[in-house]
């Protein structure tokens, strides 16, 4: 597999951090890849506005969903 200049430079960080911080960098990048379902995801270096509002809303109710689950 070819990996883009992006990609190996994401691999370099992840190798550099601590099991327990590079663990909690993959999960992120998970939450992301499941927030984004079937659509292919724009891995562009510049977020729109509309893309801030959009991770923003959907870090609220990620978080009203634990909310939730522990009552």
């Amino acid at each position: 597999m070819v990996l883009t200049t992006q990609e190996e430079s994401l691999i370099s960080v992840i190798r550099g951090l601590s099991p327990a911080e590079a663990h909690k960098a993959l999960d992120w990048a998970r939450q992301f890849a499941d927030l984004a379902g079937e659509r292919p995801i724009d891995w562009s270096d510049s977020w729109t506005d509309q893309d801030l509002l959009e991770a923003t809303a959907a870090s609220v109710r990620h978080f009203e969903d634990q909310e939730q689950a522990l009552r």
